[in-house]
């Protein structure tokens, strides 16, 4: 069975199956633009999705099956992808800091809008959009490993940087786990818990 993960794009052959779908999203908007796999608990054959639109306010939470899917784009499939040509300063930051993330061996990739615009063309990043990415550390870093990512978060000065840890059973932001308060709140399929171990299974 496919492993889903968070932060993968999805495409489907047909509208979701949910009544309440809002009214900017049609069949058209589906053509074009991704669901993003989010974090919470499914029966067997459905995945749960989040749908966006251009704006920030049009964001809608629904669950797809399996079946409906026709296609799928990873974070790490959108690091290997073309830049666009135009400019904004979250693509600019992207470029300034992919050499720095290739550099430590760990998988990564944009998410959020950046990961969206990258994957659909669609053009809903702003000059205000922040940078969105995704690091899969499946271990906690040794010394080494913690002044790299304390280095790449530094790096990113032109807008906000959002990254994200993924250690294969939850996720959390890096900036929490750099402030050194002892606890982060980890994101998980079962929801969202407290906890000085993240990279520790519950």
């Amino acid at each position: 069975m496919e492993a889903w993960r968070a932060h993968d794009l999805l495409w489907l052959d047909s509208l979701p199956d949910d009544a309440s779908l809002p009214a900017w999203l049609d069949a058209a908007w589906l053509r074009e633009a991704p669901l993003v796999v989010r974090r919470a608990s499914c029966a067997p054959g459905r995945i749960p999705v989040g749908l966006r639109g251009m704006l920030r306010s049009e964001r809608h939470a629904c669950e797809v099956e399996v079946a409906a899917v026709v296609r799928r784009v990873t974070p790490e499939m959108l690091a290997r992808m073309p830049m666009p040509g135009f400019s904004c300063a979250a693509l600019d930051a992207l470029r300034q800091v992919a050499p720095l993330l290739d550099a430590t061996g760990w998988a990564w990739g944009p998410t959020g809008g950046v990961g969206f615009a990258l994957a659909s063309g669609l053009p809903v990043l702003r000059a205000d959009s922040d940078l969105d990415l995704v690091l899969r550390i499946v271990a906690p870093p040794d010394a080494a490993q913690a002044d790299a990512l304390r280095a790449i978060a530094a790096s990113v000065t032109a807008c906000r940087l959002d990254l994200q840890i993924d250690t294969g059973h939850g996720g959390f932001a890096y900036a929490e786990w750099a402030a050194g308060r002892g606890r982060v709140l980890l994101k998980t399929d079962q929801g969202p818990m407290l906890t000085a171990t993240p990279w520790e299974r519950a």
